[in-house]
């Protein structure tokens, strides 16, 4: 991860950094194998510093923190889930576009 905007989210920190934020959360479950997540992190990267300080934006490793992944039903990487208030409000799973992550955002 090159952005200094993107964060790492674990099974440990998920409620502080996630749940309690004051600003929707963006969320990328990934993996270190997987092809696809290598291709979404240049978008996700740059969604972070776009919008740093409107929105946090971070990935969670399925391997290294599974049980937040098995606990949002996350059943494919990669997946991307917007969290606002505490509350999941969307998702999606598969490699997607900037454009559908600012629009699950409500940033388009």
């Amino acid at each position: 991860m090159s952005s200094p905007n993107l964060l790492t989210f674990t099974d440990q920190n998920f409620a502080s950094e996630v749940l309690q934020s004051p600003i929707p959360v963006l969320v990328d479950y990934s993996a270190v194998w997987c092809e696809l997540n290598k291709a979404l992190l240049p978008i996700v990267e740059r969604i972070a510093d776009d919008f740093a300080g409107r929105v946090r934006v971070g990935v969670l490793d399925i391997d290294d923190s599974p049980g937040t992944p098995k606990q949002y039903g996350v059943r494919s990487v990669p997946t991307c889930m917007v969290f606002r208030d505490g509350q999941k409000v969307g998702a999606i799973a598969g490699l997607t576009d900037r454009e559908q992550l600012l629009e699950l955002l409500g940033l388009e």
